[in-house]
């Protein structure tokens, strides 16, 4: 099944807009087209054959009346004037004979063939002045054939009107019935479009109100509030990356909730899964932990503020270091009180190992009064109550590398650090390890 996005669902409902009036458009052009035409034939043909029709019957009628003054009056002069007539009929018979009829005429032409027969022969007995033989001729013959052909135009001129009125009413039909197929098809078209639209609406109403439920579920941290969207439509699209930022919002939750609240540096749980996504991709790299010596013999003399500002600047001196000597992709943590680790690549761990031993232990001094800073050591109580001399803060590095490990793990990791790092105590001084054996 073909899910469209909202876009398209758009455009669709414009297409059949346009596609359905232009299909009206065409039919309607085309049936005023055949109309057109139609109305042509009626006025070129029928309507013309009917004029002339009773033009014919007009000019005989003129004949006629001509054709008994010349009998009455006997004057062979008005024999001209009848011939104009009769020319007059003949022109006329012969304009209808050259109009394309749907009633049959060949037996109106026939009818005045017999006729324009018998009308000679009456000019020439009027032409010989033979008056008495040509009134019985007018009599007894022209007038029963023109009698004839009066009633057989009649006849046609009846046909026609008929056949005009059929016309007409055909006409009138066919005119109608375009027009009611040409708002069929706009109406049909603007009612298609008009669902199409009215379900886009819709859509958008219902999902816009479910982005909004949701977006008011997240910013009240229900980070895991399901968002009911389905499709492939910009919606079902928006909804997915409501989810996917909801999933980032939790992520984030969760490494706020666990970074520490002084360096804001990711804690343990967050260093726990960086490790085994790392282990997970088989890719080497340094896990290098950072240790300052005597920190809480430090702690007890000058109090916890002042602590608090060492951890707060080592957190930031790990930073700049990993930033001018390790990687974009390094990872800085701190694991808790004066404990940090960076993960990094296996060249570069020595290189910040010995950078950041150097910087440390150029700051170290003036985190001492000045009495402490000159004998470099300082006099406290152990954690068994015995007065010994404790010399100022150092730290301890120990560099793990996880393609030295047969089957490195994060417990794995932790136990070779804790080993290199008790070893680094007893050394004096700020000092950096790399174990360098293979495949243990």
């Amino acid at each position: 099944m073909i899910r469209l996005t909202v876009s398209q669902k758009i455009t669709a409902g414009y297409l059949l807009i346009i596609i359905f009036c232009l299909a009206a458009i065409i039919y309607a052009l085309t049936a005023l087209s055949r109309l057109t035409v139609y109305s042509e034939q009626l006025v070129t043909n029928e309507f013309r054959a009917l004029g002339l029709a009773r033009d014919f019957s007009g000019s005989m009628l003129d004949q006629e009346r001509l054709e008994k003054q010349i009998l009455i009056l006997r004057d062979s002069s008005m024999v001209p004037l009848l011939d104009k007539r009769h020319e007059e009929s003949s022109a006329i018979m012969g304009q209808l004979s050259g109009i394309p009829l749907s009633c049959r005429f060949d037996y109106v032409e026939k009818t005045f063939v017999g006729f324009d027969e018998a009308h000679k022969e009456a000019r020439a007995l009027l032409e010989k002045k033979n008056w008495t033989e040509a009134e019985l001729f007018s009599r007894d013959v022209l007038a029963l054939r023109r009698d004839r052909l009066f009633k057989v135009m009649d006849m046609f001129r009846a046909g026609q009107e008929d056949l005009m009125d059929q016309n007409l009413q055909e006409f009138t039909l066919q005119s109608s019935e375009a027009y009611r197929l040409t708002l069929i098809l706009a109406f049909t078209g603007i009612g298609i479009a008009g669902l199409v639209a009215t379900g886009i609406i819709l859509k958008i109403h219902r999902s816009v109100a479910r982005l909004t439920r949701a977006t008011k579920a997240i910013a009240s941290g229900s980070f895991d509030h399901p968002i009911d969207i389905d499709g492939k439509d910009e919606f079902g699209r928006l909804a997915g990356d409501f989810a996917e930022m909801a999933r980032k919002l939790r992520e984030l939750q969760i490494l706020h909730l666990d970074a520490n609240p002084l360096t804001r540096l990711p804690g343990n749980l967050t260093i726990q899964q960086e490790l085994e996504t790392r282990i997970a991709s088989g890719l080497p790299f340094a896990h290098i932990y950072i240790d300052l010596d005597y920190f809480k013999a430090y702690n007890d003399r000058y109090g916890y503020h002042s602590g608090s500002d060492i951890i707060f600047r080592v957190g930031t001196l790990i930073q700049e270091v990993d930033k001018r000597c390790g990687t974009p992709e390094d990872m800085i943590g701190h694991i808790g009180g004066d404990d940090y680790v960076v993960l990094s690549t296996p060249d570069l761990a020595e290189t910040i190992a010995a950078e950041l031993i150097r910087e440390f232990d150029a700051i170290v001094p003036e985190f001492y009064t000045e009495e402490d800073r000159q004998a470099g050591f300082f006099m406290e109580k152990d954690r068994y109550g015995d007065e010994r001399r404790f010399p100022l803060l150092s730290m301890s590095i120990a560099i793990v590398s996880a393609d030295n490990l047969r089957n490195p793990s994060a417990e794995a990791i932790g136990r070779e650090c804790a080993k290199m790092k008790e070893h680094l105590k007893k050394l004096p001084g700020s000092n950096f390890l790399m174990d360098r054996r293979e495949r243990r």
